[in-house]
């Protein structure tokens, strides 16, 4: 597991336990993570094949995304020794038991898109 930034408010349980939602969202939060372990649940992905999906995201922080997941123990990385380079990332089995939290983030996402107002258009003057 990575080293965690800090600044996890206390858990209203009390004790002086970390947050255990705000523990959670460092590890699953963020604009991209959540969608990349939504496509993750389908089975293998490569690098490029999340480039195509999330055609917003750059290299740059695809990497460090993929990377955090991977220090958190969340997803695994497979390099096979060929030319050139193939890497594949999966959900490891502890990736795993975020699959209903995702699903749930899913579920929750379609209902809110149903419902949501759409956006308050300005009027410039």
């Amino acid at each position: 597991m990575r080293n965690r930034k800090g600044g996890f408010g206390l858990c209203p349980e009390g004790k002086d336990a970390a947050c255990p939602v705000e523990y959670t969202l460092d590890v699953i939060g963020g604009k991209w993570k959540g969608v990349l372990l939504y496509h993750l649940m389908d089975g293998k992905k490569r690098f490029n094949e999340f480039r195509r999906i999330c055609p917003g995201i750059t290299q740059r922080m695809l990497t460090l995304q993929l990377r955090e997941l991977e220090e958190d123990g969340v997803i695994s990385r497979k390099v096979y020794p060929e030319v050139p380079p193939k890497v594949e990332y999966s959900l490891t089995d502890f990736g795993k038991t975020l699959i209903p939290i995702i699903m749930l983030m899913r579920e929750w996402g379609q209902e809110y898109q149903k419902n949501a107002r759409p956006p308050i258009e300005s009027n410039p003057l």
